[in-house]
């Protein structure tokens, strides 16, 4: 299924998504709601990725490294499930799968992880060469959002900012001051690609991220478990209050969070949930090379229309696509040499 984000002239912003009498189930709309998908330059190949390995970074960048990687157990597991809750989405049928053991980020990519590889190698962004990205309307000024005349149809609090990317998360007049340790944003899955390559790993598969996402469970809905809060506690970064006007912030958080917050999986990995949303290597629908899958959901993710802050949950984007609640870990099939100890 290709979604395109058509832009619309912008006079009002909606309160909530719009309802799609063929795709919503129990009151969640698939369509448009958890990323914009508006192919910018369909059919294009990604970007050559650096060549050159991932180093130290420079001093002053972090106060500790979020590089590291944690091993995923080979074996059987299922993925996907019969009890879907999006039946839109693909989430199921629930299938088993065969894995070799293989390595997974502990943490998503920070923005000073991604800074340094930005320093090494001088890459430039697909949001940065496009000029815009998509943010969503609670987190502009008003000063930016009034030279703002379009919105996405299918979900009219995206809005295409001009000068968002990674570095100004908000567009014109926001930084990542106090956010070096928060995952990187306005990245495509073109992007992840090239960081991951510079940094001796590549993307997960869906697979592969959705069994560490249950760590080695069967047909567990979160990464926890089963209860989305488990003795009252905030085990991710969602939205709290009405979407998309209103954000308690209960978490702790109104927009992301840093990658080391929350509790991690029983395999050491931190953030599978909320946050941002992740690349995988898989394109949406097997043999139909227009959109890759995205898991995990947000912090813009509510219940009442995206909940897909699930371990079988996902959702598709254009390879160059770029968002403000969108981002990435990488994978390996053994540990890189400048991680051993």
């Amino acid at each position: 299924m290709v979604r395109l984000c058509l832009l619309l002239p912008l006079f009002s912003l909606a309160s909530d998504c719009p309802a799609d009498s063929s795709a919503a189930h129990n009151g969640v709309s698939p369509e448009g709601s958890c990323g914009c998908s508006a192919s910018r330059n369909a059919g294009s190949s990604p970007p050559d990725a650096p060549s050159e390995k991932y180093k130290p970074g420079k001093e002053g960048k972090a106060s500790y490294r979020t590089n590291g990687m944690l091993e995923v157990p080979g074996g059987s597991y299922k993925i996907g499930t019969d009890n879907q809750i999006i039946p839109a989405d693909r989430e199921g049928p629930a299938k088993l799968v065969e894995l070799p053991a293989f390595y997974l980020d502990v943490h998503e990519v920070s923005n000073a992880e991604f800074s340094l590889f930005v320093e090494e190698t001088e890459y430039k962004t697909e949001a940065e060469t496009f000029g815009n990205s998509f943010v969503a309307e609670y987190y502009v000024s008003e000063e930016v959002k009034s030279t703002i005349s379009q919105a996405v149809a299918a979900a009219l609090w995206w809005l295409p900012v001009e000068g968002a990317n990674w570095r100004n998360p908000e567009g014109p007049g926001s930084t990542l001051d106090g956010r070096s340790d928060h995952p990187v944003v306005h990245v495509s899955w073109n992007d992840a690609q090239a960081y991951c390559s510079w940094a001796g790993k590549r993307l997960p598969s869906e697979a592969e991220w959705e069994t560490a996402c249950r760590a080695g469970k069967q047909d567990r809905l979160y990464s926890w478990g089963n209860k989305w809060q488990p003795g009252g506690e905030h085990r991710a970064n969602t939205w709290q209050g009405e979407f998309p006007t209103s954000n308690t912030a209960e978490d702790g958080f109104e927009g992301t969070c840093p990658v080391t917050a929350f509790p991690p999986t029983a395999l050491g990995h931190l953030n599978m949930l909320g946050n941002v949303w992740e690349w995988v290597d898989d394109w949406w629908v097997e043999g139909v090379e227009e959109e890759k899958t995205k898991k995990g959901g947000s912090f813009m993710c509510h219940k009442s229309y995206c909940y897909r802050y699930r371990c079988a949950a996902r959702s598709q984007n254009t390879p160059d696509s770029s968002a403000h609640n969108l981002g990435f870990r990488c994978a390996a099939d053994s540990l890189p040499e400048y991680l051993e100890t």
